[in-house]
């Protein structure tokens, strides 16, 4: 049995997330960054009894698109399949079903499903520090819970009832593109990281709006603090979201 933390993360949040869950399981882990744009996802073929973790933010409400592209491509081979979407205590809305419906067609078997809370990538006031020791806990015995069910015996696993919408909510653009001030040293490691490749190698202040996801990679890893949204975007944003985040949100389980 071989287990697979598959993760697309541009910030670190669903990275924690994942980490916790597959820890309590006390095996060897195989990582795959599915935010590394050189990685060729193709190329994995998963056997029956292999268990796959695939986690991903919740973009607008829904799995980013650059995500779900490089997923599509896995080859599940009906091995058992836990999904988690992570979202910064606003809504993941239709992030768990799209995943979802992306695992199911790369052909695993998705046999729970996680929706947890870190902190928020650009209006980080909101779930700042999550996950938390309280997350820690509850996300500890969601694993615990699946790998019951996983050692179980069974032959055939139940499928959880996953909330969502088909369609899925429209998803949005890229509204929050990220520019370099003053403090940039021209060092590039924006642009080596950038999930996206929507910087220029050549010349890392230029970005490319229609290929910038928002991500804040490059924000959250610029050894110069160099990266900036538009604060009054930020400022408006913030505010409107301010009473959909206000209260705290746990995690939840879906198995």
């Amino acid at each position: 049995m071989n287990v697979s933390q598959i993760t697309f993360s541009p910030t670190g949040g669903t990275d924690k997330v994942a980490e916790i869950i597959t820890k309590a399981w006390g095996m060897p882990v195989n990582k795959i960054d599915l935010t590394n744009a050189e990685s060729d996802c193709s190329a994995l073929n998963f056997e029956k009894e292999d268990i796959a973790l695939i986690a991903v933010p919740s973009y607008g409400g829904r799995v980013p698109g650059l995500a779900a592209q490089r997923l599509s491509t896995i080859h599940g081979s009906q091995a058992p399949c836990i999904i988690v979407c992570v979202y910064g205590n606003r809504a993941y809305e239709d992030t768990l079903a799209e995943l979802n419906d992306i695992a199911e067609k790369c052909g695993f078997h998705v046999i729970a499903a996680i929706a947890a809370i870190a902190e928020h990538s650009i209006m980080h006031q909101y779930a700042a520090g999550r996950p938390d020791g309280k997350d820690e806990n509850e996300l500890d015995c969601f694993a615990k819970r699946i790998l019951d069910k996983i050692n179980s015996g069974s032959t055939e696993f139940t499928t959880p009832q996953i909330p969502g919408n088909r369609p899925y909510k429209k998803a949005g653009g890229a509204v929050l593109v990220p520019k370099a001030g003053h403090k940039c040293t021209n060092c590039g490691l924006c642009a080596i990281h950038c999930p996206a490749k929507a910087i220029s190698a050549k010349n890392p202040k230029v970005t490319d709006s229609k290929k910038c996801i928002s991500c804040m990679r490059c924000v959250s890893i610029c050894p110069q603090s160099a990266r900036k949204v538009n604060e009054t975007m930020v400022s408006a944003a913030a505010l409107a979201m301010k009473k959909a985040c206000s209260t705290r949100k746990g995690n939840e389980l879906y198995i």
